[in-house]
C-alpha cells in the first residue's frame, strides 16, 4: 500500500514569491515489454485506477464479440469506455446502446448525480428535468456490463457484484493485462458501485502500453484492444465531453495518444506505436496525485475549457512535452490546460501553477 514516502513534488501553487501549496504524486512510464522508462516518486505505488480502468473493464466484452453481437458503432464503444459529461448527445448514445442490447435505464445500478456539463445542466434546470441514471458519467460502462451479461445469458440483477461472472471475467482480464495474478489486484467498490482495482502504477502503465501495442497478445484480445483504442481516439467527445482534458488531448493528438482520467487524482495515458516518430514504441503512462487533486464537479477555467483538477492536465502535458509526444502547435492548442498564471476575480495576476516533476 502507498505511503507519504512514495510521493514526490508534482506541482507548486504560488502567490507572489511564496509557494503557497504543493501537490505531490508518483508516476511510471513503461513500454509494452514492461521496461520502466521513467518514474517520479515510487513507480510501485499501489493505488486505485478508478475510472481510468474503464477501457480494461470493456475489454473482455469486446474480446468475446460484444461489438458484433449487438452491432455497436465506434462511438457507442467509446461511450462504454467513458466518463462522459451527461450531455444530450451522450444521453442519446447510451439510449441507443440500450435499445440494441434490449435493456432499459432502470436496469442500471450506478445511481444518479448532477450533470457536469454546465450548458446541459442549465438547460435541464430550465426544463425542470432531474438527472437520471443515463446521465451518470458511468452509464456507458454499466450499460456495457449489462450487455456483456446478456450476451452470455447471465443474470442482470446482480451484475455489479464482484462474484458475478462478468466482474470475475473483468478482474481476470485486467490482471492479465497487468501481468499479475488476480489475487495480486486489490479490489474496492467504486463510486458507481462496481468493483474497482488497485495495482502498482508500473503495472497499470504496462497494461496501457499493451492496450496500445497488443501485438504479443492472443489474436482475439489484440483485435479487441485495437477496436477500443481506435474507438476512443476517434470519438474522443464520447470519452469525456466538451472542454474536458481527455477529449481535448485525444482530439489534438491526431489519434496517437489514448487518455483516461479517474477520480482521486488518477490519470492514465498511452502512446500508440509511432507517436514519437516512425518506429517509436508504444508507452503507457500512469500517475497519481497523492491528495486526490481537486476532484469534485467539472468547473470552467477558460471559455470553452473545463477541468475537475488543477494538477493532472498540467502534469500530463509536462510528461508528454518531455517525451516529445506533442508538437509546438499541439501544445499551443492545449495551452488552456497547461502551466499558467493564476488570476483573481479582478483578473489580476497573483501567482502561477508550475510543475516541478523531475524524472
Amino acid at each position: 500500500m502507498s505511503s507519504a514516502n512514495d510521493f514526490a513534488p508534482f506541482l507548486e501553487v504560488t502567490r507572489g514569491r511564496i509557494v503557497e501549496s504543493i501537490h505531490f504524486g508518483a508516476m511510471a512510464v513503461v513500454d509494452s515489454s514492461g521496461k520502466l522508462l521513467a518514474s517520479c516518486g515510487n513507480a510501485e505505488t499501489v493505488t486505485f485506477l478508478r475510472s481510468s480502468a474503464k477501457p480494461f473493464q470493456a475489454l473482455p466484452f469486446v474480446e468475446r464479440g460484444g461489438v458484433e453481437t449487438f452491432g455497436l458503432a465506434e462511438k457507442e464503444l467509446a461511450l462504454i469506455c467513458s466518463s462522459h459529461s451527461g450531455t444530450d448527445e451522450h444521453l442519446e448514445v447510451v439510449r441507443g446502446i440500450q435499445a440494441k442490447v434490449g435493456i432499459e435505464e432502470n436496469f442500471l445500478r450506478c445511481g444518479t448525480h448532477p450533470v457536469s456539463d454546465e450548458p446541459t445542466a442549465r438547460d435541464m434546470l430550465l426544463r425542470d428535468e432531474e438527472p437520471t441514471s443515463n446521465r451518470h458519467n458511468c452509464s456507458g460502462k454499466h450499460t456495457g456490463m449489462l450487455a456483456h451479461a446478456k450476451m452470455r445469458g447471465l443474470p442482470l440483477e446482480n451484475y455489479i457484484d464482484l462474484a458475478h461472472p462478468v466482474q470475475q471475467t473483468i478482474l481476470q482480464t485486467f490482471s492479465e493485462m497487468c501481468s499479475l495474478e488476480p489475487s495480486q489486484v486489490e479490489v474496492g467498490v467504486d463510486g458507481c458501485s462496481v468493483p474497482t482495482f488497485a495495482v502498482p502504477l508500473k503495472s497499470a502503465a504496462w497494461a496501457m502500453a499493451k492496450l496500445c501495442d497488443p501485438g504479443k497478445l492472443p489474436e482475439a484480445r489484440a483485435t479487441a484492444c485495437r477496436k477500443i483504442t481506435h474507438a476512443m481516439t476517434t470519438n474522443a467527445r464520447m470519452v469525456a465531453g466538451p472542454g474536458r482534458f481527455d477529449t481535448a488531448l485525444m482530439e489534438t493528438a491526431d489519434g496517437k495518444i489514448l487518455c483516461k482520467g479517474g477520480a482521486e487524482g488518477y490519470q492514465i495515458m498511452g502512446l500508440l506505436p509511432g507517436a514519437l516518430g516512425a518506429g517509436s514504441p508504444a508507452m503507457g503512462i500512469a500517475f497519481k496525485v497523492s491528495d486526490g487533486d481537486l476532484g469534485g464537479h467539472v468547473r470552467p477555467i477558460f471559455p470553452g475549457i473545463s477541468t475537475d483538477s488543477r494538477v493532472r492536465p498540467i502534469i500530463a502535458l509536462m510528461i508528454l512535452r518531455h517525451l516529445g509526444a506533442l508538437s509546438a502547435e499541439q501544445l499551443h492548442l492545449l495551452a488552456g490546460f497547461d502551466a499558467r498564471p493564476i488570476r483573481n476575480w479582478q483578473q489580476i495576476e497573483i501567482g502561477e501553477y508550475r510543475p516541478v516533476v523531475t524524472f
